[in-house]
Parts: C-alpha cells; sequence; structure tokens
C-alpha cells in the first residue's frame, strides 16, 4: 500500500514536518510494508517558507525584527533557487510567538512581517510570495505598511500607536513615504482562507476570538475595522470586501490596497509548486492533518484542497486534528473518508500541546491496527471464490 502523508501544521505544537514524521512513525510501526511519502503542505501559513524552500531549492535568510508584542525575535525568509522569495507572517508576527496568556489582538502588530518584507525587496525579487496565515494580529496590516514607510496619521495628525487599537484612529493614510522597490516586484498573497476584511464572516468576528479578544475588545476592534476599511478604501483600490483580505487580520486587503499585490488561495499555488496532485493520483491513501478541523476549515485551509484533489482521483483521506469542532461532518463531503481527534479524553489544553506528537503517533498507529484487524477478520468472513461466485450469480 502506498501512502501519501501530508499534513499541515499543528499550530504552537508541531511543525508540517514533525507532524509528517510522527504520522510516518505510527504508520511503519503499525503497517511496516507500507510505502510512505512524505511532503510539507502548507496554505500561506506557518511552514509555507519550508516548503517552498524545499520544494524550489534554496535557503533560509535570518533576521531580528519586530515581534507581534513589540519584542524582538528572529525570523527568517525563503530565498529560492530562481531568485524568487518566500516569507510568511507567522514566522515575525505569528501567533506561536505569544504565550496563550498574553495574546492581544488590541495591542499586536504585524510591522515585524514588514520588516521582513522590506529587507527581502534587497534581492530585487521577480516575485514575492507572502503566506498570510498563523498571525496573532488583527491590526488590518498597518504595522507592515508602517515598516515600509507608509503614515497612518489620526485627527491630530499624529501617527496611530501599535496593534488593533490604531484602527479606529485612522483619519488619514500618507504612502507618499512607501519603499519604491515594491512596486518593481510582483506580490503575491498567498492566503489561507477567503475571509474578506469586513462584515459577518470578516477578519474581526471570525479570527479575533482565536487571537485573544473578548467580547469588549471584539466590539471595539470590529467598529475600529469598519472605520478604518473606509480609509483604505479610499487611500487605495477598494478592498473592504476582497476574497482574501481579511486574513492574517487583514493584511491581505492592505497589501493589496497599496502595494498592488495579488491575492491567491494559498492552497492551489503551493501544491501546484510541489506536484502535489501527481503524488496524490498514485497514491492507495492520503494521511493530513492540522491543529483544528470545523465547518471554518473549508475556507482554504490546505487539508480541505488536499481533499477535494485527491477526491477528484478516487484517493481516500483519513485526517488527524488536535481537535474537531462539531460541524466537522461537513468536511466529509468534500473527500474525506474520516476526520479523527488525537485525543481520545480530558487532557488540559498545554498538556495536549506539549504532548501533540506523541498523540498525534499514537493515533495513527491506532488508526492502523485497527484497519488491520478489521481487514483480518473480513477475510475469514469472506465467502469462498466459487461459493463467492454462486452467491453473485443468485
Amino acid at each position: 500500500m502506498r501512502v501519501l502523508i501530508a499534513p499541515d501544521s499543528f499550530k504552537g505544537s508541531m511543525s508540517s514536518r514533525e507532524a509528517g514524521e510522527r504520522m510516518a512513525a505510527g504508520l511503519r510501526a503499525a503497517l511496516s510494508s507500507a510505502e510512505v511519502e512524505q511532503v510539507l503542505l502548507a496554505d500561506g501559513g506557518e511552514g509555507t517558507v519550508d516548503a517552498l524552500v524545499r520544494a524550489c531549492g534554496g535557503k533560509k535568510v535570518f533576521l531580528r525584527v519586530t515581534g507581534p508584542l513589540g519584542d524582538p525575535v528572529e525570523a527568517a525568509y525563503g530565498l529560492l533557487a530562481d531568485g524568487r522569495v518566500v516569507l510568511e507572517v507567522a514566522a515575525a508576527s505569528g501567533l506561536p510567538l505569544v504565550p496563550e496568556g498574553k495574546r492581544d489582538p488590541w495591542r499586536a502588530t504585524s510591522r515585524g512581517t514588514g520588516e521582513l518584507l522590506r529587507h527581502a525587496l534587497k534581492h530585487n525579487p521577480p516575485e514575492i510570495v507572502i503566506g498570510l496565515g498563523g498571525s496573532a494580529t488583527v491590526d488590518g496590516g498597518i504595522g507592515l505598511l508602517q515598516a515600509l514607510g507608509v503614515r497612518f496619521l489620526d485627527r491630530e495628525g499624529r501617527d496611530v500607536p501599535a496593534g488593533g487599537q490604531a484602527l479606529g484612529l485612522v483619519e488619514r493614510i500618507d504612502a507618499s513615504g512607501i519603499d519604491p522597490r515594491i512596486f518593481h516586484t510582483r506580490i503575491v498573497a498567498a492566503c489561507d482562507v477567503d475571509n474578506p476584511l469586513t462584515g459577518p464572516e470578516g477578519a474581526v468576528p471570525v479570527f479575533a476570538p482565536q487571537k485573544g479578544a473578548g467580547p469588549e475588545v471584539l466590539s471595539r476592534l470590529a467598529a475600529g475595522m469598519e472605520h478604518y476599511a473606509r480609509q483604505l478604501d479610499a487611500a487605495g483600490k477598494p478592498v473592504s470586501r476582497l476574497p482574501g483580505g481579511g486574513a492574517a487580520g487583514g493584511v491581505g486587503a492592505a497589501l493589496a490596497a497599496l502595494c498592488g499585490a495579488e491575492l491567491v488561495s494559498g492552497f492551489p499555488l503551493i501544491a501546484r509548486v510541489m506536484a502535489l496532485e501527481e503524488k496524490i493520483a498514485v497514491s492507495d491513501l492520503v494521511l493530513t492533518g492540522e491543529g483544528r478541523m470545523d465547518g471554518q476549515s473549508l475556507h482554504g485551509k490546505a487539508p480541505v484542497g488536499l481533499a477535494r484533489m485527491a477526491k477528484r482521483h478516487e484517493v481516500p483521506v483519513v485526517a488527524f486534528a488536535g481537535a474537531v469542532g462539531e460541524d466537522a461532518e461537513r468536511l466529509h463531503r468534500e473527500g474525506f473518508a474520516a476526520v479523527l481527534p488525537i485525543v481520545d479524553g480530558p487532557i488540559p489544553l498545554e498538556e495536549a500541546m506539549r504532548r501533540g506528537g506523541e498523540l498525534l503517533e499514537r493515533s495513527v498507529y491506532r488508526f492502523f491496527r485497527g484497519a488491520a484487524a478489521i481487514g483480518r477478520l473480513l477475510d475469514r468472513s469472506s465467502p469462498p471464490e466459487e461459493e463467492s461466485a454462486r452467491i453473485h450469480d443468485l
């Protein structure tokens, strides 16, 4: 049996690479005869740089930038063998960079991602791919654009503060100081979701709670984002309802409005580069997964894109997730044979995150041990070939 292992990252617990290795270990322990191929899956979120550097060749460039809450962090972007650059919001402005108790989209900034982008421009790349998933921010991309030289001014003509608190304060956007090199390269924003900047499916109502926003902050962020969207639409091209504009807390819309970025679904872009569909077509089974799977996964998440691709080739897909939402049954229509949680009983979240690799490996092992046992049972209960033929004739 040929098995393709292609998980996304389990945010805050495992990278795509580690998740794949754990899945492979569990599979081999249960079914040593399986032929296994591993690929790094990404949709624009965490792991996008590693996936494209591995698929295309190249190297990672490391530097110190501003982290989500203002402290310096070490982040990297990829300089590909063909001269293109790939970077991801998660590396400099990602949710895993902020301890759970300190997550605060009211203050979190995307500035570090802008610093990565500005540094990457010195290579004069023909194209920069920016993965937009996994951010800790809901600042509308203000921090990123500030790092590129854009000024966001309040009614007194002062620069607005960092984070989502700035959204409702922006009264004028001055893009005259933006780094002109941004317009001499093609910017492709790889979105892991298709949510717009504003509205009921926008960046604030859908994603801000996941990033630490309580009810009071949520309402203030929502009002601020509506105000900011009007300013952004006036300063650049209209982007408030652009699919993918809400990715990374509004970074997608900011890049499209003032940097001329093209917003694309991240999964198809990365899948095409790594020839993923060809790998699926020659497989008997595909294993995938990520930290959480639910109805929101339908909005551009990599495992769903993978399952849809596999469905075209009638290859079954089994997904393992750190948590499975109540509406996950919607995923079965997309090509999943099963969506299984890796936690099989009550366990504190912190412990589950710490033991994620162990739990994933054990879950895969148990799945294949069970499948093998069922297979043997069915083999024993099947009628002999001649009797089966007679039954068929009846």
